[in-house]
């Protein structure tokens, strides 16, 4: 996939999230979010962290955390969302959105997919909806689901996937996932809020292992 368009998606997608962020209420910030333990402000410290963590944080942050990759994830978002306000948060994610800079050892498309994903972290708790783009989407879920990081391969093992809002489909199991390509995306990166809209004795299956 041409890395000019993939990065395209991901500073649109970025602007679109900081828009929306815009508009959340006081309260809402300190709900929590889809990601265990945190709230919508952590996310929202952890995806200001993506154009900013060098090699010598990532190093630092493995060592305070004992060697926990998530356990460092957790302590830098929450102590950068202690450091900030809302407001600023916004603003320096905003600012960053057209940065290239990734975090140390990721590729073109997980910025993509963090924003996408996080994006609906943050929503979905909320109750406020928060469309994903069908393209990028699908981009995001052809990557996670092959990507060692988030378990997919493991987790979809004997399982084809069917997107019911474009032409799609992959994998070659006896069981079948239906679903619209977003929530297919949400269970590829491990969470489980994408089992509601999705049908099929795969999603039974995966529903029963969560």
């Amino acid at each position: 996939m041409d890395p000019e368009k993939i990065f395209e998606w991901t500073v649109a997608e970025r602007l679109s999230l900081a828009d929306f962020l815009d508009g959340l209420d006081e309260h809402e910030w300190q709900v929590a979010s889809l990601c265990p333990g945190w709230t919508v402000q952590d996310v929202l410290a952890h995806l200001t962290l993506g154009t900013r963590t060098t090699v010598r944080d990532l190093l630092v942050g493995l060592i305070r955390s004992g060697g926990g990759f998530n356990r460092m994830e957790a302590r830098m978002a929450r102590d950068r969302a202690a450091r900030f306000s809302p407001a600023e948060l916004v603003a320096q994610f905003r600012s960053s959105a057209a940065s290239r800079r990734r975090s140390p050892g990721s590729g073109p498309l997980d910025p993509l997919v963090d924003a996408l994903v996080h994006g609906q972290d943050i929503a979905r708790p909320l109750g406020r909806i928060r469309k994903m783009p069908p393209e990028p989407a699908l981009a995001g879920l052809e990557y996670a689901r092959k990507s060692s990081f988030y378990g997919a391969r493991r987790r979809f093992r004997g399982i084809r996937l069917v997107a019911t809002d474009l032409e799609w489909s992959a994998g070659d199991g006896p069981d079948e996932v239906r679903g619209p390509v977003a929530d297919l995306l949400m269970l590829a990166t491990g969470r489980s809020a994408g089992l509601a809209t999705l049908s099929g004795p795969g999603a039974e299956r995966l529903a029963g292992t969560r």
